[in-house]
């Protein structure tokens, strides 16, 4: 098994939750959401392009809109691999925090 990096982990549960709308822009807006981190655009494009060599995600082309003068954007979506990268990392994660006492 081979496992995430944090930051990979993070992309790639941003790319499951935005389902079809998961472009560089909107999983940076994520990321700092739920990190409370200010993320900059190089900490995604980063793990995004490891991510779709590693075949855990698709890169595909958007529908061109006027507002991009023409060109539509990169989005993102999970492979099977992906998805099971994810399965496998919850559950070495889960495994890790077992039978631990709360940390107050």
């Amino acid at each position: 098994m081979r496992l995430l990096s944090r930051s990979e982990e993070l992309v790639l549960l941003a790319v499951w939750r935005l389902r079809g709308n998961a472009y560089t822009l909107s999983i940076l807006k994520w990321l700092s959401g739920i990190t409370g981190y200010e993320w900059q655009v190089g900490a995604v494009y980063v793990p995004l392009e490891k991510l779709e060599r590693k075949k855990y995600l698709r890169k595909y082309a958007g529908k061109p809109t006027a507002e991009r003068g023409g060109r539509g954007k990169s989005l993102y979506d999970l492979t099977p691999l992906g998805r099971k990268a994810l399965k496998d990392i919850r559950e070495v994660q889960e495994a890790a925090w077992a039978d631990l006492p709360e940390i107050a």
